[in-house]
């Protein structure tokens, strides 16, 4: 089981740039990177609450949890996969 970061997809939804997004949620540039890219191992509640408000989205809209043992997913995750 682990957790998907759905960031870059509502950025693009949301027509956001990273720069545009760090300075509305006021966090550093390589932090929202780091979370994008689904390096960090966590965020805090304050930080996901400004995000979502800046992209006018849910929480379910960047998180997602996954089993790893959801045949589906594990395809849509090697589909994603770049060679």
């Amino acid at each position: 089981m682990h957790i998907v970061v759905n960031l870059d997809i509502m950025m693009v939804r949301r027509k956001m740039s990273l720069n545009e997004l760090c300075t509305r949620v006021d966090i550093t540039l390589s932090t929202l990177s780091m979370l994008k890219n689904g390096k960090c191992t966590g965020i805090r509640f304050t930080t996901l609450a400004a995000i979502c408000e800046a992209l006018n989205c849910e929480v379910a809209d960047i998180l997602e949890f996954v089993k790893e043992d959801d045949p589906q997913t594990n395809n849509n995750n090697e589909i994603n996969k770049k060679p």
